[in-house]
């Protein structure tokens, strides 16, 4: 009925309106045997305020950057949320928004989908060598043809030698990607970046960088598996819970991967006004390639599918911005050295959100 092709056009259920149902989460419609006019202007309006997103995104960064205490509230400082007797589980806000944004789409995953995509390994080698080689010579490229001062030259190689960013994830379940491909793809990148994050700088910019491997590792882990894992398995043993959820977590997710998005650049407002236009042309052109070259190089030199291709793209521009921020701010005394991690926070955020929902609007993403 209507309410169905509404619901499986919705940018944050996965893939375009080709796809194979097993692929991606939809809507299930079963319960919505007798749709009327006010479920269906709902499905209209969160489509319409989910195609926003790139809107969203950049509305509220500018806030944060020109008045920064509104989003004080959203940070990483820790808090106890569970205490049963001598023990206690901390978390932070920060981290616990982007564990229901995984959650939210590991409701509309199955096993088979896991399966499927590791049963084809080319396409996460060919998105992790885009990662940790293309990338990284397009950040080297960029910094030599620009003849950027060493800091900033710096500063951009390390923003290009960092792992895959959990937006990655949000941007590839809007765009119509491949969302296992996605999870395992910055899975892989994250565990590796270990070794490869400081290899790689010490290649192309000849710089020293500790990466704490254990704490990145914990990281990916509570972000990204666990809550993806729960919600994956709810999807298999718990359908009647998952049909109900799922029609409320499209407008959610957008909401808050724009707060994400705009809270750690309230974090570094000082430093971006004071830098930050200084590298947004190098930064931008850094992720507008990124994203190019990710996408032509799995669709048209290796013919992989377009799910697959728009999957690599994001993953390849989307990287941890706020870990090269982190990095940069750990390990070097130059404050310009975090000045491209800074701004490419924002750079990854508006153009990765822009791309997912074109992607989304044109439809096409499907699954081999």
């Amino acid at each position: 009925g209507a309410v169905g092709g509404v619901a499986q056009k919705l940018p944050c259920f996965g893939g375009g309106e080709d796809e194979a149902p097993k692929a991606k989460g939809k809507i299930p419609t079963k319960a919505m045997a007798k749709p009327n006019a006010v479920v269906e202007s709902y499905f209209k309006l969160v489509e319409f305020l989910t195609l926003m997103f790139p809107v969203w995104t950049v509305v509220l960064s500018v806030v944060a950057l020109i008045h920064p205490e509104s989003f004080s509230w959203l940070t990483t400082e820790p808090f106890t949320v569970l205490k049963i007797g001598g023990m206690s589980v901390d978390s932070d806000l920060y981290t616990m928004f982007l564990g229901v944004i995984m959650l939210s789409m590991g409701i509309t995953l199955t096993f088979d989908d896991f399966a499927r995509t590791s049963q084809f390994p080319l396409p996460i080698a060919v998105g992790y060598l885009c990662q940790y080689i293309v990338k990284p010579l397009l950040g080297w490229g960029l910094a030599q043809a620009m003849q950027l001062s060493t800091p900033l030259g710096t500063g951009l190689v390390l923003l290009a030698c960092c792992p895959g960013g959990q937006a990655s994830n949000v941007a590839t379940f809007i765009a119509g990607g491949d969302l296992p491909l996605s999870v395992l793809m910055t899975l892989a990148s994250t565990v590796t970046a270990v070794f490869m994050t400081p290899l790689l700088v010490k290649v192309f910019a000849g710089a020293q960088v500790d990466v704490d491997g254990l704490g990145m590792m914990l990281s990916v882990l509570s972000v990204v598996i666990v809550p993806t894992g729960v919600g994956l398995l709810l999807n298999q043993f718990l359908p009647s819970v998952t049909e109900f959820l799922k029609p409320i977590t499209p407008l959610l997710g957008v909401v808050l991967t724009s707060c994400l998005c705009a809270a750690p650049i309230a974090g570094i407002s000082d430093v971006l006004k004071q830098y930050g236009f200084t590298l947004a042309i190098p930064v931008f052109a850094l992720h507008v390639l990124a994203f190019g070259a990710g996408y032509l190089i799995p669709r048209l030199g290796l013919k992989l599918s377009e799910g697959y291709s728009r999957t690599i793209s994001i993953e390849t521009g989307m990287q941890s911005a706020a870990l090269g921020y982190l990095l940069a701010r750990k390990h070097f005394s130059d404050p310009l050295t975090a000045v491209p991690s800074a701004v490419g926070v924002f750079a990854m955020a508006s153009l990765g959100s822009a791309l997912a929902v074109f992607w989304r609007s044109i439809g096409g993403g499907s699954a081999p």
